[in-house]
């Protein structure tokens, strides 16, 4: 038998820092410094978009999980190019009749470059003032089980 090769944490295949994002109407897995194909987005070649649907975050700190979505991330994307997915033959036939339809459907894709995956820590608190607030006039109606 041969030993078992250990392997380093530093080295291992498994992504470290992730997210889970729904861009298009689907949940996709990005990760930082890789390009990916979504859906066709409204938007120009080398513009930068930010998208704020995050729903996962695994990054040095820990693994974030949004309730649906983790408030104060977003991940950044460079658009790189408008393109189409590969072509899809749609055959029907319906036999004994004579009928036959053939369609192809080609996907319209952009190719976005993920440049950050940003979290933010901070949680607003409510600003409590030391000044007395002025109270407005009361306009309560009187009720049976006031008299």
């Amino acid at each position: 038998m041969t030993p078992k090769k250990k392997t380093d944490p530093k080295d291992s295949t498994i992504a470290r820092d992730y997210a889970i994002v729904e861009a298009s109407g689907t949940q996709v897995w990005l990760e930082a410094n890789r390009y990916y194909d979504l859906d066709r987005i409204h938007a120009e070649v080398d513009e930068t978009i930010r998208l704020e649907k995050v729903l996962l975050i695994n990054d040095e700190t820990g693994l974030t999980i949004g309730k649906p979505y983790i408030k104060g991330a977003s991940i950044e994307l460079k658009v790189m190019a408008h393109k189409r997915g590969p072509k899809i033959i749609v055959y029907k036939m319906r036999p004994k009749k004579k009928t036959r339809t053939k369609n192809g459907h080609r996907q319209e894709l952009t190719r976005v470059m993920v440049t950050a995956i940003t979290k933010t820590d901070k949680v607003k608190k409510p600003a409590s003032s030391t000044k007395a607030k002025k109270s407005a006039p009361s306009t309560k109606t009187k009720t049976k089980e006031d008299v």
